[in-house]
């Protein structure tokens, strides 16, 4: 019962960074979703509109990151601490939260559409699972983490082989934390009871499950869409009206993460 792997992803929609250790900071892994794009309303932009972005690796510094794609040439972006401050929106529905405005020239010309890359300076601006909850969230969907779990991975790559479709790799989900040694969906049980984990020497409450999107479908190393996972979930893994895979999280203080660290249930 382990981690076994750890992934952030600096800016919302882009290519995954692997990590062997990750710091645990009250908004999540330090560094992931701190930028995001944004189109002309201030709406971010994310796979669900261009997979393209898949084809977006970023690359961290100290106070700055880089951004290098097929085509395009590499340009480094320092936090724009003193840029243009709006108001942003992960989704069109969500409550507008401040951001500094870093780039918008190779963003756009990345793109083929008018776009702004931004940067959120304030992590305790954005609330997880909504505006009345008081854990800071960074640009990601809602939660400060996502886990998912390798063997519901297999249980529904079991599925999609006996339908005689390809299996799906862990990146389709794109989670922060993965994890094994547990039985296949006792996730479930964790978001439902909300039961806190000790990964290493970190505690994390587990939050809502996940409700999967386009997303799932879209290759994350070449950007072609399919309909798999999402057709299976929609088959076996339907809950109201969500296909759940994986569970969100809430740091209960700050640490480090290893990948190899033991995982245990503490309630």
């Amino acid at each position: 019962m382990q981690l076994t792997a750890l992934a952030t992803y600096p800016v919302k929609g882009c290519h995954r960074i692997e990590h062997d250790v990750a710091a645990v900071e009250p908004c999540g892994l330090a560094g992931d979703r701190r930028w995001m794009i944004v189109d002309e309303d201030g709406v971010g932009i994310t796979q669900r509109d261009l997979p393209l972005l898949t084809q977006l690796c970023v690359g961290v510094r100290p106070g700055a990151l880089s951004l290098s794609a097929p085509g395009r040439p590499t340009i480094v972006i320092d936090e724009p601490v003193d840029g243009p401050k709006e108001f942003v929106r992960v989704f069109e529905r969500h409550t507008p939260a401040p951001a500094r405005v870093a780039e918008s020239a190779w963003t756009s010309a990345f793109l083929g559409r008018p776009a702004r890359l931004v940067w959120q300076s304030d992590a305790g601006s954005r609330h997880a699972g909504g505006a009345d909850s008081g854990e800071p969230v960074s640009f990601a969907d809602g939660y400060p983490l996502l886990l998912a779990n390798t063997a519901s991975l297999s249980a529904l790559n079991d599925w999609l082989v006996s339908d005689g479709e390809e299996p799906v790799p862990m990146t389709r989900f794109r989670p922060n934390l993965v994890i094994s040694g547990f039985p296949p969906w006792v996730e479930d049980d964790w978001s439902l009871r909300k039961v806190r984990l000790r990964i290493g020497s970190v505690v994390l409450r587990a939050g809502e499950p996940c409700p999967r999107c386009l997303v799932t479908t879209i290759d994350q190393e070449t950007g072609e869409k399919g309909g798999q996972p999402l057709r299976m979930l929609g088959q076996r893994r339907r809950f109201g009206a969500g296909l759940l895979f994986a569970i969100n999280l809430i740091p209960a203080g700050p640490g480090s993460l290893r990948v190899g660290d033991p995982v245990t249930v503490l309630d």
